[in-house]
């Protein structure tokens, strides 16, 4: 028998933790496709599903995959809590030697679970499964998530890989780790960075989904990646300060300007254009840093009020 790691090549607890949330289009081929490897990999596991207050008939098609794989567990939530809070919850229940986190929509394609395991029988306690394209998106949306990885690594406390996503393997050791962190506003790869251990990546070319619509319109990323920028760097804070200074150099140049037109070149300014639009500008870099102070704080207020990341309605 063919040892590493600590392992042999199948004597090991596969988990595989699956958010679901309005997948009734795609959730029994996610789950035939996911049997289908995992009993080809030969070893033994567990398909967790996180129903996350799913409002079709994504529950039913679960209890009935239930029915005819034992390894199928789910977890209902009372309702929907969010994608980065229901992989939590999987991870918090997942009971294998390594667990490895997948969306429902097959856009990740689980025949890559052989070379996430093979990384981790290498002795990685993090494999990262890393984009090399990704098909059926925009191209704005394709940019947008380029710039947004590439600048978070430049402003980051901590060191997130670019191009990225929540498809990835964790040991039991690192998993132990991540559950130590409770924070609300969780940004799950950030957060993997930052656990830290020996980590390895396999690159994969992403597909479009498999059917249905995503749950991540510009709005929702947007957010996301704010949430993902607070939490891990305090360089917008530093920003609102550079904006201060530079809002309050402004008016002083301004001001000797204004002097000088009137003792010295002996004219008064003529008109309210220059006045109103120095006044917008000092009003809105005002706002802006504001705005970017009320962020921080709005985490706080979340943080402080100590909630349950999550209710479970029923398990299965």
């Amino acid at each position: 028998m063919n040892i590493i790691g600590g392992y042999s090549s199948s004597d090991y607890l596969l988990s595989i933790v699956i958010p679901m949330f309005n997948e009734e289009s795609g959730a029994q081929e996610c789950f035939t496709r996911l049997q289908s490897v995992l009993e080809k990999m030969a070893c033994r596991y567990e398909l967790l599903f996180v129903n996350d207050g799913s409002t079709d008939s994504t529950l039913g098609i679960l209890k009935a995959a239930r029915e005819t794989d034992n390894n199928v567990r789910i977890i209902d939530l009372s309702r929907n809590f969010g994608h980065q809070i229901a992989i939590t919850a999987g991870l918090d229940m997942a009971k294998g030697d390594a667990v490895i986190i997948i969306d429902g929509d097959l856009q990740d394609p689980p025949e890559l679970f052989p070379e996430l395991v093979a990384k981790w029988l290498e002795g990685h306690d993090v494999v990262h499964a890393r984009r090399r394209s990704r098909e059926g998106e925009t191209t704005f949306k394709r940019l947008t998530a380029a710039v947004h990885y590439r600048l978070l690594r430049q402003v980051s406390n901590v060191d997130v890989p670019v191009d990225v996503g929540d498809f990835r393997l964790l040991s039991r050791q690192a998993q132990k780790a991540f559950l130590q962190l409770r924070e609300r506003h969780r940004y799950v790869r950030g957060l993997v960075a930052w656990v830290g251990y020996k980590q390895a990546f396999v690159d994969y070319d992403r597909v479009k989904r498999f059917a249905g619509t995503t749950h991540y319109p510009l709005i929702k990323m947007l957010m996301f990646s704010l949430d993902g920028l607070a939490s891990f760097s305090v360089v917008p804070l530093r920003l609102s300060s550079v904006l201060g200074v530079l809002s309050a150099f402004t008016a002083f140049v301004y001001g000797l300007y204004a002097l000088y037109m009137k003792f010295v070149a002996n004219q008064a300014i003529v008109g309210w254009t220059s006045v109103v639009i120095i006044a917008l500008f000092l009003g809105g870099m005002q706002l802006l840093c504001l705005g970017i102070i009320g962020e921080y704080v709005g985490i706080l207020h979340e943080e402080i009020k100590k909630r349950p990341l999550y209710l479970v309605d029923d398990k299965y």
